[in-house]
């Protein structure tokens, strides 16, 4: 049975690709079968007349997973804005129907599967006469997350809603992943510690900018993922 975590962050930017990549990567050289999926995507762009999901080329290509990126996202969109924006503009409105389909047809084919969201937990998948946030796809697909942060200034109270925001919805937290960490940096290493103690989530890795791979064991990180039960 597969078991899968689902990516998230405390906003835009913060790195969800990258971390994306470094796990699975940490997975299949473990000897794992383990894949990966991306529900929507915007920001993709045009190659010799095709859309290209960029986020999931570069995931497949950084973690070794032989598959085509095409058949790992459910919507692709041209423009990079907030997806229920980019939906509307595109005429292709996200059904959450079609995304727990692609979803049961690829965590079928592994053992432990990595979902990656878009932007943070409460952005907007769709906000018409349906309003689904991106918690809504979370809870849809019963999963557990994880959320990758900064330790940068200001990171703890990023940090900290979108751990208690998680909770007040019933979505669990495995662990928190902190990204572009300066570990010579007196400041980030209280914020790592404040962090972890005002969210109660475990710290499950401090990854350096740049760094190739994760830095953490694969036993401690297999436990953030989550059994998958629909």
């Amino acid at each position: 049975m597969c078991k899968g975590i689902f990516i998230t962050a405390t906003g835009t930017d913060v790195g969800k690709t990258y971390i994306s990549a470094l796990l699975l990567s940490k997975l299949r050289n473990s000897g794992i079968n383990a894949g990966y999926y991306k529900p929507v995507l915007s920001g993709a762009e045009y190659v010799n007349g095709e859309l290209i999901p960029g986020d999931a080329a570069y995931v497949c290509q950084k973690g070794g997973l032989p598959v085509e990126p095409m058949n790992l996202v459910s919507y692709i969109y041209q423009e990079p804005l907030s997806p229920h924006l980019a939906a509307q503009r595109a005429g292709d409105r996200i059904d959450l129907a079609k995304i727990e389909s692609d979803f049961i047809r690829i965590y079928q084919q592994y053992d432990y599967l990595i979902v990656e969201g878009c932007g943070g937990i409460v952005c907007p998948l769709r906000y018409d006469e349906e309003k689904i946030l991106l918690k809504d796809l979370i809870l849809k697909l019963n999963m557990d997350i994880l959320i990758v942060s900064e330790a940068k200034l200001g990171s703890i109270n990023d940090a900290a809603l979108t751990a208690y925001y998680a909770a007040q919805q019933r979505i669990h937290v495995s662990g928190i992943i902190l990204n572009r960490y300066k570990p010579r940096s007196f400041m980030e290493k209280d914020n790592q510690n404040m962090i972890a103690s005002m969210t109660g989530v475990p710290i499950t890795a401090c990854v350096e900018e740049g760094a190739q791979e994760l830095e953490c064991e694969i036993e401690s990180l297999l436990k953030c993922f989550k059994t998958i039960e629909l």
